[in-house]
């Protein structure tokens, strides 16, 4: 199938509601996190943002990145399940990407679970590496107590 170019660009807050579903259509929300949250503190900082991948001006993909002051992080990358294999999560990667460039960041970070295989092969095949460390955490609501999610 041939790509599709997408424009990628800031979202609005009028973007919530169907890039939230997106997400959720794309298998990357997890009960313990909350999307509509994320996405409204990611809109609310400068240090961080949500970009949208659109074509034709229907919504294609969307992925959060922040920059935490030392590294650039992202987040919820996902393509709408219809438009997957066409070259738009690299297109919101690339986009990601520049969007860290510009604060100044040097390293570009995020996390997999460890068997997810395709989205390991999907960041393999934009030249990502996996690096020799254990994230560790712990939440810090009630969620968590003695249990630790990502």
């Amino acid at each position: 199938m041939a790509p599709d170019t997408a424009t990628v660009a800031p979202a609005t807050a009028a973007d919530e509601e169907a890039i939230v579903a997106l997400w959720q259509a794309a298998g990357l929300t997890r009960p313990w996190n909350d999307p509509v949250a994320d996405f409204r503190r990611a809109l609310a900082t400068p240090a961080s943002d949500v970009l949208v991948a659109r074509i034709g001006g229907s919504l294609a993909g969307a992925v959060m990145v922040g920059d935490d002051g030392h590294r650039g992080w992202v987040y919820y990358l996902g393509v709408d399940p219809q438009r997957r294999r066409r070259g738009i999560g690299g297109q919101l990667m690339a986009g990601a990407e520049d969007w860290l460039r510009r604060r100044g960041c040097d390293k570009i970070m995020f996390m997999v679970r460890n068997d997810n295989l395709a989205t390991k092969a999907f960041y393999a095949a934009l030249g990502y590496e996996e690096n020799a460390v254990v994230t560790m955490g712990r939440r810090l609501d009630d969620q968590g107590r003695g249990r630790s999610r990502s």
